[in-house]
């Protein structure tokens, strides 16, 4: 690659150096991400070796996936028991806005996430919004937590106006930066870095589900280098 070349790879640059990981899919055998402990140890060893810091581990909890906290927390017990690295592990969850959230909204069972523990990551399908969308946001607020949209450039039903009127509300949003590589397709891609560029971002993770997804994303694929330098900025507040 030329070094006047507009691109680079992300292990190519020192962007994962201390870096907290906000959204991610370590747990093993909980939903569709790492099946395997052996997985999610291999998994962590590469994000050591690129130099990670933190990682919120978040699980799915969906009416397809109905993990309950104290299952989670069992297993998160016995991962933080098998690695001795040195990244801080911590759990939270990522909480699909269906029928079976409506119903963990009125008693309040939640895995937190955050300095303050007073967040939830949440995401929707990405083909079609819930119904109620803005209200069940402002509920969640109403209950005294802040919301986190889980990668949000890859709802396809969302556009520039739907991401303004989240920002209005106070809805956080978390960029997946495996989007940045265009993992996720063009649009996806495409969205990312004109959401990064205009400072929509108050989060970044990698939403690994397999090791192997994470080494291509990351020491395959190119992304701009002006998206370092706004996740640069981003880092450094």
């Amino acid at each position: 690659m030329s070094i006047f070349s507009s691109k680079k790879k992300l292990v190519d640059t020192n962007i994962f150096s201390g870096y907290t990981d906000f959204h991610s899919h370590f747990l093993p055998g909980v939903d569709d991400g790492i099946q395997t402990m052996e997985e999610s140890l291999k998994a962590l060893h590469y994000y050591e070796i690129l130099g990670v810091q933190r990682i919120w581990c978040t699980p799915h909890i969906m009416e397809d996936m109905p993990n309950t906290t104290d299952h989670l927390r069992s297993v998160f017990d016995e991962l933080s028991r098998e690695y001795t690295g040195k990244i801080e592990l911590r759990l939270a969850s990522e909480n699909m806005l269906d029928n079976l959230f409506q119903e963990r909204l009125k008693d309040d069972d939640f895995l937190p996430i955050g300095k303050s523990l007073n967040h939830l990551l949440v995401e929707t399908s990405y083909y079609n919004p819930p119904i109620h969308l803005w209200k069940t946001l402002e509920d969640i607020k109403s209950k005294g937590y802040f919301p986190i949209l889980a990668h949000p450039e890859r709802y396809i039903y969302m556009d520039m106006g739907d991401y303004k009127r989240l920002k209005d509300m106070g809805i956080k949003l978390q960029l997946d930066l495996m989007s940045l590589s265009g993992n996720y397709g063009k649009e996806a891609q495409d969205k990312a870095n004109k959401l990064l560029l205009d400072n929509f971002y108050d989060y970044t993770g990698t939403d690994i589900h397999r090791l192997s997804q994470a080494v291509k994303a990351f020491s395959s694929k190119s992304v701009k280098n002006s998206s370092y330098k706004k996740l640069k900025e981003m880092y450094l507040k």
